[in-house]
């Protein structure tokens, strides 16, 4: 592949990704859901683990430490996360979804899935499998 061809599919992988978000939090907006797109993640991702500290989910939504702070920050203010002293450094803390994120994410969920199915809308089963393996690829090309 030639570095301009390289760069195309870089700039549509960009370009697609930001209008995913967009699009997403367009639609937080107009459906009053109190969070925003990075705030969904960090609930989502909480709602799928026990106790995770603030550097395993900084890997895992892949945000910087005080970005992530900030959201959490916000989250805690809201009532939907809660920061536990780790049990073995007490230094730092734990992340801990209250029943109140429990309800949110709850709540959103289905909202949410109806977001994400609009942008595979007109592509079929082995698009999809295709476009993961793909991205997989790519995403594994880089460890």
């Amino acid at each position: 592949m030639t570095q301009e061809q390289f760069s195309k599919y870089s700039f549509l992988l960009d370009r697609t990704a930001r209008r995913v978000k967009q699009y997403a939090q367009q639609k937080f907006k107009l459906g009053d859901f109190d969070i925003t797109v990075d705030q969904w993640l960090i609930l989502k991702n909480l709602s799928e683990n026990d106790l995770l500290s603030q550097t395993e989910l900084a890997q895992m939504v892949f945000k910087d430490q005080p970005t992530l702070t900030r959201i959490i920050d916000i989250l805690v203010k809201k009532g939907f996360v809660q920061r536990v002293p780790h049990p073995l450094d007490r230094r730092s803390f734990q992340l801990l979804l209250t029943n109140e994120g429990k309800s949110k994410v709850e709540e959103l969920k289905p909202q949410i899935a109806s977001i994400r199915e609009k942008a595979w809308e007109n592509l079929d089963k082995s698009d999809f499998e295709e476009f993961k393996r793909i991205l997989n690829t790519i995403y594994n090309n880089l460890e």
